[in-house]
């Protein structure tokens, strides 16, 4: 429980950091394929690549997987038929039967009915994932954030020693 309020005020923390917009929805839509995709496979660790190489928000990513891992356990039905719908397509029985048979590919249990659909699902939605996030975090900066800092009670707030000493200690030794 302490890990998840962590992570949770964590999140908090990025949404009033100076933390581009891009980061933080880029960190929620790799997010959203690591909870849409299965745990322990080669499009996790391509996910994983991509979030360590990349300029994007871990900490995002691993709070919107979270909270995205209980959405993908409901929509497993529909993960499968979407799944058996392209495993079953005729002009591309021959790329299946080849990705099978090349060294490395089937790690990824593409063969898999709720594995495929589940990619595909993640693949079609990400765009549309990283849109709704960017325009999320743009809105709550300005409606929320922005307004918060106006306020007395906050300025008073910034002038307590108090204050600066966990300013300070979290310039030093933030995360």
């Amino acid at each position: 429980m302490t890990l998840l309020l962590k992570q949770l005020f964590g999140f908090f923390k990025l949404l009033h950091s100076e933390t581009g917009n891009n980061q933080l929805a880029w960190g929620v839509a790799l997010g959203f394929i690591l909870g849409m995709t299965p745990a322990l496979s080669l499009q996790t660790l391509l996910v994983f690549f991509c979030l360590f190489f990349f300029r994007i928000q871990i900490g995002a990513a691993f709070l919107a997987a979270f909270f995205f891992k209980f959405i993908a356990y409901l929509l497993d039905p529909v993960f499968d038929v979407v799944g058996q719908k392209v495993l079953d397509l005729p002009a591309l029985q021959g790329l299946f039967t080849d990705l099978y048979n090349m060294p490395i590919i089937p790690f990824t249990r593409f063969n898999n009915s709720i594995v495929m659909g589940s990619g595909v699902v993640a693949i079609i939605l990400v765009p549309f994932i990283f849109a709704g996030a960017k325009w999320a975090i743009v809105k709550y900066r300005i409606s929320v954030v922005e307004k918060f800092r106006e306020t007395k009670i906050f300025k008073i707030w910034t002038k307590t020693s108090l204050y600066q000493w966990y300013y300070k200690y979290d310039s030093y030794f933030g995360n």
